[in-house]
C-alpha cells in the first residue's frame, strides 16, 4: 500500500516537473487521455444519424501532435507539411487507379522512392494528351474514391462528405471576365518569398520563389490577357510570424485595387533532401506542383473560431476544379491537393490558391518551367473552358 501511495506521488511530481518544462508534452498526455476516453466510450454517446458525427473526427490513434491555437503562423511550414503521403502521385500512373494513400510520413516507407513514387533523383516523361483522362463525376462523387486519388488529408485536421461535396464545388463559379482596363484581377504574393531552391542564391529575389512569381506573371499576361499585380514584398524575416506580418498588406492591396478577383500565395515546399518533386512533360523537366487548402478546423477541438474563413467552399472548389484541369491537360505534374488545419490568409479572397512549386530540392528552372503549363490550367479554369 506504501508502495503504491509512494509511486503515485512520484508519478504526481513528474507530471508537475513536464508540465513546467514541456507544455508540449503535458499536451500530448491530455491529448492521449482525451482520446482514449473518446474511444471509450464515443459508441455510447451517438446512435443514427448522430454516430456519423463522431467518426467524421476520424481520430487515428497514432497521432499523438498537439497543435498550439495561439497563432496559425507560429508553426514553421516546414512543420505545417511535415506530414506527407510518399505515394501523394503516381506521376507515371495518369489515371491514379492504384495510389497507395495508407503511409502518413514521408520516407516511413520501406521502399526507396521519392514522394512522387518514382526512385529518388529521377523523372519521367508524362503523356499530355487533353482529354485522355477525364474522371467520370460518378467516381468523383464517391467520397472515399475522391480522398483516395485527389487528397492528402493531414492528421491535424479532418473533412468529411458533407464539406466535400463534388457537384457544389464544381458548380462554384470560378470564372472572371478579362478586360481591356489597366487594372488588376490577379495578385500574386509569397508569404514566403525567401524560399529558394537548390542552386539559389541566398539574398536574391531573382533565384527564389520570387522569380518563379516573375514567370507566372509574365505568361498570364502576355499569353492569356490576364492584369496581374506581383507583389514581391518579403514577409518571412520572422518565418514563425509570416501569415500574420502578410496579412494586413494583402488586405490593404485588396483594398486599394477592388478589381482583384484572384488572390494566389505561391510557394515553394521542403522536403527530405533525397526527394525530387520532378517530372518530365514533352521533353521538359520540370517541378511539381501542389494546391493547399486550409479547413480552420483541428481534429482534436473543431472549429478555429477565430480564425474563420467563410469562403472555404469557395477555395475548395479553386483547388479542385484546377486539379482536374491538370489531371485533364498535364497528368503527373501535380501531386494531390494537401489540406491542413488553419487558414493561411485564405480568407481574404473566394478565389484563393496556395500553390507549392517544388522544393528545395529542385532547380529554379525546373521551377520556372512548371509555370507555362500552370498559367494554361488557370486559363482553363478562370475561363470556364
Amino acid at each position: 500500500m506504501r508502495g503504491t501511495g509512494f509511486l503515485v506521488l512520484f508519478l504526481t511530481a513528474l507530471i508537475f516537473i513536464f508540465t513546467i518544462r514541456n507544455t508540449n508534452m503535458w499536451n500530448r498526455l491530455q491529448y492521449q487521455i482525451c482520446y482514449l476516453m473518446l474511444k471509450q466510450y464515443a459508441p455510447l454517446l451517438a446512435s443514427g444519424s448522430d454516430a456519423q458525427s463522431v467518426y467524421d473526427y476520424n481520430i487515428e490513434e497514432d497521432d499523438m501532435t498537439m497543435y498550439d491555437m495561439q497563432s496559425e503562423s507560429q508553426l514553421s511550414y516546414e512543420q505545417i507539411l511535415a506530414k506527407k503521403d510518399p505515394q501523394e502521385t503516381q506521376a507515371a500512373d495518369a489515371s491514379a487507379e492504384n495510389i497507395d494513400s495508407s503511409v502518413d510520413q514521408t520516407g516511413s516507407g520501406n521502399t526507396q522512392t521519392d514522394e512522387t513514387g518514382n526512385p529518388s533523383g529521377e523523372t519521367v516523361a508524362v503523356p499530355t494528351s487533353a482529354g485522355e483522362n477525364l474522371v467520370s463525376l460518378e467516381k468523383l462523387n464517391d467520397f472515399d474514391y475522391l480522398i483516395q486519388h485527389y487528397y492528402t488529408v493531414d492528421k491535424s485536421t479532418t473533412i468529411n462528405s458533407s464539406q466535400l461535396v463534388v457537384q457544389n464545388l464544381l458548380n462554384k463559379n470560378c470564372t472572371i471576365q478579362k478586360t481591356t482596363e489597366d487594372v488588376p484581377q490577379i495578385l500574386i504574393y509569397h508569404t514566403h518569398g525567401s524560399e529558394g531552391y537548390a542552386d539559389s542564391v541566398e539574398g536574391d529575389p531573382n533565384t527564389s520563389v520570387i522569380a518563379v512569381g516573375n514567370r507566372l506573371t509574365q505568361i498570364l499576361q502576355d499569353t492569356y490577357g490576364y492584369h496581374v499585380l506581383h507583389d514581391t514584398g518579403i514577409y518571412d524575416t520572422d518565418r514563425d510570424h509570416a501569415y500574420n506580418v502578410a496579412a494586413p498588406f494583402v488586405q490593404k492591396i485588396l483594398q486599394d485595387h477592388p478589381s482583384i478577383e484572384v488572390v494566389i500565395d505561391l510557394h515553394r515546399d521542403g522536403v527530405a533532401d533525397t526527394t525530387r518533386l520532378a517530372t518530365n512533360i514533352n521533353g521538359v523537366d520540370m517541378a511539381q506542383v501542389m494546391f493547399f487548402n486550409g479547413l480552420s478546423k483541428t481534429t482534436a477541438t473543431g472549429d478555429i473560431d477565430y480564425l474563420r474563413n467563410p469562403y472555404i467552399e469557395d477555395n475548395l472548389a479553386m483547388s479542385l476544379k484546377m486539379q482536374l484541369a491538370a489531371t485533364e491537360l498535364y497528368p503527373g505534374l501535380t501531386r494531390k491537393i494537401y489540406l491542413k488545419s488553419y487558414r493561411y490568409n485564405m480568407h481574404l479572397c473566394p478565389k484563393s490558391l496556395l500553390i507549392e512549386v517544388g522544393a528545395q530540392t529542385n532547380t529554379l528552372q525546373e521551377a520556372v518551367n512548371a509555370m507555362d503549363p500552370l498559367a494554361q490550367i488557370l486559363d482553363k479554369v478562370l475561363s470556364g473552358k
